[in-house]
């Protein structure tokens, strides 16, 4: 059974719109008047990389049972109760209503995840505007624009990662699921020549010009332990400001896309030229989508002083990248072949800490040891205690920490709590997600 994500909200708060955007197609009918659909759509998309099965809902409205709106209502809560996920729209421009803040109430009472998502911020001041949703109690909002398509990349993550975890089934070593691997970096860096090596063959036209690659290309190849690795060359990922021409734009949308499907990101750096911010941004995007990252560092053989360009690249890392301490480094000559069979183990030895699962029993005599050596500081002058933690999914490996007020930990505290575990359970250079939950909600009735 495919995970559900449904989509709900008063009408008129751009849920077909929202609906339409994520499965790729115009589906469902789009006018502003209100209550235009009637009956739920149900339609398979990918979420953030999971195949899922999307809900849309016709508009939450207060009325009668034997009324047309009251029956659309029920056909909405009927969806709500078979979801994984509920994706709340609301209307940033027109603001919290009455009607958003009853909705909120009751939808707490359902215990299904509820992700806000403030539609209609597109525009200067749009963001600004998603704030006022704080107010309904379910964490942080998700701005974004389904008409414009702004934000989505962000929901993509932020759903995926609110799911269930996969079926068991699924992450096993499956020789007949391929590894998913994405080549990315800067222009020039030596991407094609990379994927014509691991593939033994001039699969993709290199040279010294910038820009060869405009399109993500996908090519398979067995690795020497005889399963099946599916890679994707992208196109080279230039600072935004320098992103001008049309078909450059889709370059990078296939790029981004390409990282959304994969499981390991391989960024290629030209060692002459070291690690820049633009090689950060991309080590950072990959991260984002959550997706493990190995550095492969090219046209080793061309650097005179080794020890001085590795010290240089380290500390950009350790002092720019924490978010993957411990990144794998591959130093490597793609034209000439030198060191690139390295590249392959050390994509395995990532992928398997990028799948880890760690016990209930283990990550808590963890956590009790975190939390003796280092007490969560005060917040408004008084402790916050943090119970237990659990975790649901890996891929990447993803913690749950619960306890009064948990959200209120400050960003130093809880990079120390990812650090930790990360150094506990051997996972450098893959994402660590951290979700706080509240024990207590302050907006639950308390009748």
């Amino acid at each position: 059974m495919l995970p559900r994500i449904a989509i709900i909200g008063r009408p008129n708060v751009g849920k077909s719109t929202l609906f339409n955007r994520l499965v790729g197609r115009k589906l469902a009918i789009v006018d502003n008047t209100p209550g235009v659909t009637r009956d739920r759509k149900e339609y398979e998309a990918r979420i953030g990389g999971r195949d899922i099965l999307l809900l849309d809902t016709a508009g939450l409205e207060e009325a009668p049972p034997d009324t047309v709106a009251g029956r659309m209502r029920a056909s909405s809560e009927a969806a709500i109760k078979q979801a994984d996920l509920i994706l709340f729209v609301i209307d940033a421009k027109a603001g919290l209503t009455p009607s958003d803040r009853a909705f909120g109430t009751w939808l707490r009472r359902q215990r299904v995840p509820v992700l806000v998502v403030a539609n209609k911020t597109e525009g200067r001041h749009g963001g600004m505007a998603a704030l006022e949703a704080y107010e309904l109690g379910f964490g942080d909002p998700i701005a974004i624009s389904a008409e414009h398509g702004e934000g989505i990349s962000d929901l993509h993550s932020t759903a995926a990662a609110m799911l269930p975890e996969e079926p068991a089934e699924e992450d096993e070593d499956d020789k007949d699921r391929p590894l998913r691997l994405a080549i990315v970096g800067r222009p020039n860096a030596g991407k094609s020549t990379l994927l014509n090596a691991l593939l033994g063959e001039e699969r993709m036209i290199t040279g010294p010009e910038p820009g060869l690659t405009r399109d993500a290309v996908t090519s398979e190849f067995l690795d020497d332990t005889g399963r099946r690795v599916r890679i994707v060359d992208t196109a080279g990922m230039r600072k935004k400001a320098k992103i001008v021409e049309g078909l450059e734009q889709m370059s990078v949308g296939a790029t981004i896309n390409a990282l959304k499907e994969a499981e390991i990101a391989v960024l290629v750096l030209d060692a002459l030229l070291g690690l820049d911010e633009q090689d950060l941004r991309i080590a950072r995007l990959a991260e984002r989508e959550g997706r493990a990252v190995i550095i492969a560092l090219n046209k080793w053989d061309a650097v005179e002083d080794r020890i001085a360009a590795r010290r240089g690249i380290e500390d950009t890392l350790q002092t720019s990248l924490a978010q993957l301490k411990g990144i794998t480094v591959v130093a490597m000559s793609a034209a000439t072949g030198r060191s690139v069979d390295k590249l392959m183990p050390a994509v395995r030895e990532t992928l398997e800490r990028w799948n880890k699962r760690v016990p209930t029993g283990e990550l808590n005599r963890w956590f009790e040891g975190a939390l003796s050596r280092h007490q969560p500081p005060l917040a408004d002058g008084r402790r916050i205690k943090l119970r237990y933690a659990t975790m649901p999914k890996a891929r990447p490996p993803t913690i749950v920490i619960f306890g009064p007020r948990a959200e209120d930990l400050p960003e130093d505290y809880r990079r120390y709590l990812v650090n930790s575990f990360r150094d506990a359970f051997d996972m450098p250079g893959v994402p660590i997600r951290l979700q706080l939950r509240g024990t207590t909600n302050p907006y639950v009735d308390q009748d």
